[in-house]
């Protein structure tokens, strides 16, 4: 019983406390962005669905593209134009390039020590430091150049087998199973099964973890409703976090006791090596290690492989965007041949449908949310310190006055264009712009490209079930990684020579 009084006595104080904090805020409201009313105690939550980036969209159409929100106790401002995003993330962005408190990179991701969601500061640029010159720098990543070669040309096998066979694949669990031997590889040194990380198995895990990390979670938008766990989120968030933590533990002991020399050594041969050498400029520990390990494993094992699924839907969906990128690559490759990376180069057609899927289904629809630093003004609007900033790049891509007819898939709109998808330019920033901007980007684009280039044109596609490219389900799945709700089941047919 005494639990029970407990639970109405938090609830109480905490609508009380909610309460004054809306009367607060109300005198606070004079100065900033112009947005949606919100309601008492929750703001604007109730506004959120499944897809927020949809749903922000669609608001920021009547309140503009810099749009405040109030999320529970924590004030908001969603960015949706290019001319808002560079203002954010360039013109202002160091007083922007920190991370808020969330729960579940607090339990996943220990204690927010890793680089996706680590607070911004000398740890973090010392973080980032090391993973751009020790981890993903040109060097490293052409040093896995054969490993990359030798396991798509293992997907193209098992595809060829299934096309003499008359047989459908499923192609997103293809597309999934080698990103996730090229990112165990790549990182770990070797392949491991399933059954090695968890019973429901690598893909499943990663998932997961993505989805519910993005989910609203009423301990980031009510500190004192958190330790209730009135969601079952935090319970989620701890077992998810006691399966990596093991997984990597495991990792991190085989390398130690390992005595094998390797030629090219993987991302955990070279933290290990950093604390044994007791060289780093900063505190450095296996727990670091282990928050590095994840933020690789959860950007490199999904965030390419939805990128491909969802070029690879556009393509299927234009048979004529397909016909001309495969011509394309016939004229640079031929048709005795399979792709090797280092025809990437000069490959137009390529780049304009990379793009142009890209700026329809960003991988990442919003961008992971940054947190000012300090007061700010941007274009007479006041910005408060610890306001939440949420770039919509789902938005900034379907903006009719950047793009015209934005809904429509047309690769073309970038010949003889200058769009960069780099970060230089605004109005395509898949993977972000300034500081926080992907320090994995060049690997993610050589991975996506490289495999893109490979499964058109190695076959002849058409969609199992006598689907018509017209009726394809395109719906998504909201999280960190937005992938699709169903999965991309074809008919591949051989086309080249041998």
């Amino acid at each position: 019983m005494m639990s029970v009084h407990w639970l109405w006595s938090t609830l109480a104080l905490a609508a009380v406390c909610y309460f004054l904090q809306d009367l607060f805020l109300m005198k606070k409201r004079k100065g900033l962005p112009p947005g949606p009313k919100g309601l008492p105690i929750i703001g604007n939550l109730h506004l959120l669905g499944k897809n927020p980036h949809q749903d922000l969209e669609k608001l920021a159409r009547k309140h503009g593209p810099i749009m405040y929100m109030r999320f529970g106790y924590v004030p908001a401002i969603i960015v949706s134009s290019p001319e808002a995003a560079e203002k954010f993330l360039k013109t202002y962005d160091q007083v922007f390039a920190s991370r808020p408190y969330h729960e579940a990179s607090w339990y996943i991701a220990y204690e927010q020590r890793n680089l996706t969601f680590g607070q911004y500061g000398p740890y973090w640029r010392n973080m980032r430091k090391l993973c751009v010159l020790q981890l993903l720098s040109s060097h490293k990543i052409n040093s896995f150049l054969p490993m990359r070669g030798e396991e798509v040309g293992k997907l193209v096998k098992s595809l060829k087998q299934a096309a003499s066979d008359g047989a459908s694949v499923d192609l997103s669990a293809a597309i999934s199973s080698l990103g996730a031997d090229m990112s165990c590889l790549m990182i770990f040194g070797k392949k491991y099964m399933d059954k090695d990380f968890d019973d429901r198995g690598f893909r499943e895990v990663i998932q997961e973890s993505l989805h519910v990390a993005a989910l609203p979670n009423l301990g980031d938008y009510f500190p004192l409703l958190g330790v209730l766990d009135l969601q079952g989120l935090t319970r989620q968030f701890k077992a998810l976090a006691k399966v990596f933590d093991n997984f990597f533990d495991k990792i991190i002991d085989e390398h130690l006791e390992s005595k094998e020399h390797k030629q090219t050594k993987d991302f955990v041969d070279i933290m290990m090596g950093i604390i044994q050498s007791e060289t780093s400029e900063f505190d450095f520990d296996r727990r670091h290690v282990k928050a590095i390990l994840l933020d690789m494993l959860l950007a490199s094992m999904d965030s390419s492989a939805t990128a491909v699924e969802w070029a690879m839907s556009e393509l299927l969906r234009h048979p004529e965007a397909m016909q001309k990128l495969q011509k394309e690559l016939e004229e640079k490759v031929g048709l005795k041949r399979i792709v090797e990376e280092s025809d990437l180069e000069g490959l137009e057609y390529l780049d304009m449908v990379v793009k142009e899927s890209m700026r329809l289904h960003p991988v990442g629809p919003l961008m992971l949310p940054h947190e000012s630093m300090e007061d700010c003004k941007i274009d007479d609007f006041h910005i408060q310190k610890n306001t939440r900033i949420i770039i919509n790049v789902y938005a900034i891509g379907r903006d009719p006055s950047v793009w015209p007819d934005p809904e429509i898939f047309v690769p073309e709109r970038f010949r003889d264009s200058n769009i960069d998808l780099r970060g230089q330019d605004f109005r395509l920033i898949p993977f972000g712009s300034g500081r926080r901007s992907c320090p994995g980007m060049q690997l993610g684009l050589t991975v996506v490209r490289f495999l893109l280039a490979q499964l058109v044109h190695c076959f002849n596609w058409e969609l199992a079930d006598n689907i018509k490219p017209s009726d394809l389900d395109m719906s998504e799945v909201f999280g960190f990684v937005t992938s699709r709700a169903t999965h991309l089941r074809v008919i591949p047919a051989y086309r080249l020579a041998k």
